[in-house]
């Protein structure tokens, strides 16, 4: 694929970046530019992290920030969205009749700050470099929506990747009007898939199941987690939001103290459930046996993995519909040789088929999960099972350089689609 695409750029539309809760698209990037697609960043917001990963800093990719804030951006956005109704009346007036409709659905405000950015996107770049011939944006809501209406207004196509919360927490009607009007959809999980697809019922919109998938060569087994002895070391590695599920996580350890089972778990991750998370270590009583490290490095994280004998992650269904795809962390649990609990919500059960490449419970029952804990650490022959397992399956099925390339052939053909159109 190399030099196929140095006629044509994508511009890429991002929430947030770099962001290390994101490195699957950083990755991605990376992996897009080597295979020889030319990218152009368009983040909505700048990183929240004062570090990035090693693989941030090997983009080549042109970064442009667009204007964050409706009101204190307004003169930032206003100027060029009038000089691109003055340049194209017709497609400014469409663009505003669609987010009028829009709005009508939610009320949601947010709806004309992203036409504006996109009107913004459009008369600062799109429209001044020639290059670019496709816009792509990253999850489904904000940022789709930004590039939903920076391609009604600059006459290009458009596609985007949907996610978790994206998918499940948008207006399914302001959704299933995003895959009718782009080129395709790109998720990360087959069960998203099919939730996209019943969406997108009588629609032709292409919608393409490519696992985000990681670097074997980073994440490989440096250790024998096979045998294992007290204190045993769990790790979580986890935004502490409702998703994921931590109250029944440390109500397990409760349960594993109770027992006089010797552990000690390290979350790594922030969130804004910080507070009420660390209440309740308090709380149970679980501070000797709990370490809290906030968020890490990823040569940090790969220490705590080499370090663990098993990762667990309480995966649920959050009260407003908002749900975990695949972790990547799972993959990269099981990539380095640690065995993973998690449970049967979503997709998860994608990457850990129960007894085979790892072990899944139901959701909310930190009954079950602590008895799942003690077997998968006691149970040698279970841990060999599922260890060798898990590392088959993300072997076959997460190499990142495979996927991003089959992302990579879906992006050439719609460059060679829009360079040379089919008769009208």
């Amino acid at each position: 694929m190399k030099n196929s695409s140095v006629y044509s750029t994508i511009a890429y539309i991002l929430k947030g970046y770099p962001r290390i809760s994101e490195t699957f698209i950083s990755n991605e990037i990376l992996l897009l530019e080597q295979l020889g697609l030319n990218l152009h960043l368009f983040p909505m917001r700048h990183p929240r992290e004062d570090f990035c990963h090693d693989s941030v800093k090997q983009i080549k990719a042109q970064v442009d920030y667009l204007p964050t804030e409706l009101l204190l951006d307004f003169p930032r956005l206003l100027l060029p969205n009038i000089f691109l109704a003055v340049q194209r009346p017709a497609l400014f007036t469409r663009g505003l009749k669609l987010a009028y409709k829009r709005y009508k659905r939610t009320a949601n405000l947010a709806t004309f700050k992203h036409l504006l950015q996109a009107g913004y996107l459009c008369n600062s770049h799109l429209l001044k470099h020639n290059s670019i011939t496709h816009l792509h944006g990253h999850f489904a809501h904000s940022p789709t929506s930004v590039t939903m209406f920076a391609a009604l207004l600059s006459g290009k196509t458009f596609s985007f990747t949907a996610h978790a919360k994206d998918i499940y927490t948008s207006h399914t009607e302001q959704l299933r009007e995003k895959i009718r009007l782009s080129e395709f959809v790109v998720t990360c999980t087959d069960y998203n898939r099919r939730y996209l697809e019943n969406i997108a019922r009588g629609l032709d919109t292409p919608i393409h199941c490519i696992y985000h998938g990681i670097d074997l060569k980073l994440f490989s087994p440096a250790t024998d987690h096979t045998v294992c002895l007290p204190p045993y070391k769990l790790l979580t590695v986890a935004r502490m939001t409702e998703k994921k599920g931590l109250p029944t996580l440390y109500k397990a350890l409760r349960i594993l103290k109770d027992q006089d089972i010797n552990f000690h778990h390290t979350l790594i991750g922030d969130g804004d459930d910080k507070e009420k998370i660390l209440q309740l270590i308090r709380d149970l009583d679980l501070q000797e046996h709990c370490s809290c490290l906030g968020t890490q490095t990823h040569s940090e994280v790969l220490k705590q993995f080499e370090a663990s004998d098993l990762f667990v992650l309480a995966c649920e269904i959050a009260a407003n519909g908002d749900r975990d795809g695949i972790p990547n962390v799972l993959v990269e649990s099981l990539a380095m040789g640690v065995p993973a609990l998690s449970t049967t919500v979503s997709a998860v059960p994608e990457i850990l088929i129960h007894n085979k490449s790892g072990i899944t419970i139901s959701p909310s029952r930190p009954e079950e999960m602590a008895m799942n804990i003690t077997e998968i650490l006691t149970n040698r022959a279970l841990r060999a099972q599922i260890i060798q397992g898990g590392i088959n399956h993300t072997r076959k099925h997460f190499n990142n350089r495979t996927l991003v390339a089959a992302l990579g052939t879906i992006f050439q053909k719609q460059l060679e689609k829009n360079r040379n159109p089919a008769p009208a």
